[in-house]
């Protein structure tokens, strides 16, 4: 069995056990319909730092921030609605210029405001806009999985990334959180290698022993750019020709400050307002960004946009999300739902429930899924090591770098199944041979087994 299958077999014996506690019953009838729903993404970090920009900028539309929970989900229409305990009502959704507000209106006390969005990006996932007043313990207990935004790795940075882990099973399964180098574009006083350097530096952080076993993976996002990128208008476009088809010295003697440009001896026949509008959605490095990019031939809105995204850093961004939770949503509901009844198990124990209590410790120290989590974990943080060339096979084989059969065995097209074999039972022998060698360590043979086990899965899913 699955454990997916295992973890909602268990919440349906939860619900029979304590089908007479009302508190029970309701809060485990609400992880067994979050079960099913999409994985459920956070993005947290301190005040200032981008997180409505960055989901603007993952649903590639501009919504105005709200101060409360707001959360996004995919829609047929456009809808949303505050809820306040038990208590849900419709607001009105209005589009203001380049700009959706959701109208939440007075309310003494909301919980959360609930958005329904006809996007592609959020079929897969709900994202999750947190104030700046949100503990970890309600961002972590709402979500399965998070974006943590920081600009530099500071002590509240690292606090906030182990309070995830405080609780046994989490540590065990430690799976769920991203981190994200935020407004990348600002590194170095905005010099036109922004980027560059903050890609660097994410690639630090990723390496840092400290963040390892807490983190996944780290990105670089320029929030302001991916949005304006996604929403980019016509006449924004023609404004930045325009701009463009000045000579680059004397333009960048306009783009030394916000006051410069938006002055009223300006070399180019611009509007003011249109140049605060475009300082406001790509502030100056992001104007300065396209006058170079249309200079170097990417002159029409198509292969702008594509340029911007890729620069931005939210093409690296989406294919983090696809890879450590949307193809891990499976063990990330199974984790939340443990969680969820571990909570309960422990507030309510009863005699009926100890067996369950057993299931579920079982189901954490066994499952394979969890194996594989705890092995990417120990492989990053060092406490468990490999030779180099091996490392890097067994991290690829245990679905660090993606879950799917491809990804694993390392192609990079859609190779056919005789192909896909041939390879997968190299691996199998390679690591069968390595769990078997008397003359190697203890934790390199027990890491080597959990590969073999991964290997194994893969033969029986390819037939």
């Amino acid at each position: 069995m699955t454990l997916d299958h295992a973890v909602w077999s268990m919440l349906q014996e939860a619900l029979a056990i304590y089908r007479d506690s009302p508190r029970a019953s309701s809060w485990l009838r609400s992880h067994a319909e979050r079960f099913t729903e999409p994985v459920r993404v956070a993005v947290a970090g301190v005040q200032g730092i981008g997180k409505s920009t960055a989901v603007n900028a993952l649903i590639g539309d501009a919504f105005s921030p709200l101060p409360e929970f707001t959360w996004y989900r995919n829609g047929s229409t456009a809808a949303a609605q505050v809820v306040c305990g038990p208590r849900a009502s419709e607001v009105p959704v209005t589009r203001r210029g380049s700009r959706v507000t959701v109208d939440i209106g007075q309310w003494d006390k909301i919980d959360r405001v609930v958005v329904d969005w006809p996007s592609r990006s959020l079929r897969d996932v709900v994202l999750i806009d947190t104030p700046a007043s949100a503990t970890p313990e309600q961002i972590f207990g709402d979500a399965d999985a998070v974006l943590y935004l920081m600009r530099h790795l500071r002590d509240n940075d690292l606090q906030f990334l182990r309070s995830a882990h405080d609780h046994p099973i989490a540590r065990v399964a430690a799976v769920n959180t991203v981190g994200v180098l935020a407004r990348a574009d600002e590194i170095g006083g905005g010099r036109i290698d922004a980027l560059s350097s903050a890609k660097q530096i994410s690639r630090r952080l990723r390496r840092d022993v400290q963040v390892q076993p807490l983190c996944q993976n780290v990105v670089q996002l320029a929030g302001l750019i991916a949005v304006a990128a996604r929403t980019l208008r016509e006449d924004e476009f023609v404004a930045l020709r325009a701009l463009a088809s000045l000579g680059r010295e004397e333009l960048e003697d306009y783009l030394l400050s916000a006051d410069r440009f938006v002055g009223p001896s300006f070399p180019v026949d611009l509007e003011a307002s249109a140049r605060q509008g475009l300082l406001d959605r790509f502030g100056l490095f992001g104007v300065r960004l396209c006058c170079a990019l249309i200079r170097q031939g990417f002159d029409t809105t198509v292969k702008l946009t594509g340029q911007l995204v890729q620069r931005s850093g939210l093409g690296e961004l989406r294919d983090s999300i696809a890879i450590h939770f949307v193809e891990r949503r499976e063990v990330l509901k199974a984790r939340t739902a443990l969680l969820g009844l571990d909570v309960v198990l422990r507030m309510e124990p009863r005699p009926a429930a100890f067996r369950l209590m057993a299931d579920l410790e079982r189901a954490v120290a066994s499952a394979h899924d969890f194996r594989e989590l705890r092995l990417v974990a120990a492989l990053q943080g060092g406490r468990t090591k490999l030779p180099t060339e091996l490392e890097a096979e067994a991290m690829r084989l245990i679905g660090a770098e993606g879950t799917t059969s491809l990804a694993r065995l390392g192609f990079d097209y859609d190779a056919p199944a005789d192909e896909q074999r041939e390879v997968l039972l190299d691996a199998l022998a390679r690591w069968q041979g390595q769990a078997s060698d008397p003359h190697l360590a203890h934790d390199h043979r027990r890491a080597a087994q959990i590969v073999v086990r991964s290997c194994e899965g893969m033969l029986t899913h390819l037939g």
